[in-house]
């Protein structure tokens, strides 16, 4: 299984407020490499640290895919790109946010790239929609589900399942 979060809280000058930018970055996402399987419904979530950012729209993905970890997150960033993500500096508002979460229970950590995402089991917002798609889940490392790992954080981040 490969899960992929998606993400943002800017609006994009060509596409429109986030949840439709998002939208139309799962249509860019869909290519000759991946097929994506399931996505959670959206979340709307405060940022993280807490700020006085606008708050993000996210989700969760499930995909197939030839591609190895580092050339999948290749393209996820050619993507990110090309809708107009800028890195600036870290937790900064972002048009889109587009992270490899877990390949396939792989664990590495190279200068580009650590799987499981390392920040995976600290955020409501990724760990929520990944119970919602794949209850099955286990964390490569912990080998605890989704809805594990979630009962252990403080109630302290906000998020709300938005309808359709």
């Amino acid at each position: 299984m490969i899960l992929a979060g998606i993400g943002g809280n800017l609006e994009s000058a060509q596409f429109g407020p986030p949840r439709e930018t998002l939208s139309a970055a799962l249509a860019a996402l869909k290519d000759k490499h991946i097929r994506i399987l399931t996505r959670s419904g959206w979340y709307r979530t405060e940022p993280v640290p807490r700020s006085d950012q606008p708050w993000f729209i996210n989700a969760v993905i499930s995909l197939a895919t030839d591609l190895d970890p580092n050339d999948l997150l290749t393209f996820l960033q050619t993507i990110e790109t090309r809708f107009g993500r800028v890195r600036r500096e870290a937790n900064a508002a972002r048009v889109l946010d587009l992270d490899i979460l877990d390949y396939q229970g792989q664990v590495m950590d190279t200068c580009s790239l650590v799987l499981p995402h390392p920040k995976l089991h600290q955020r409501r917002f990724v760990l929520a929609p990944i119970a919602e798609i794949a209850p099955d889940w286990r964390h490569p490392i912990w080998g605890l589900s989704a809805a594990q790992l979630l009962s252990r954080l403080p109630g302290v981040q906000e998020i709300e399942r938005l309808s359709c």
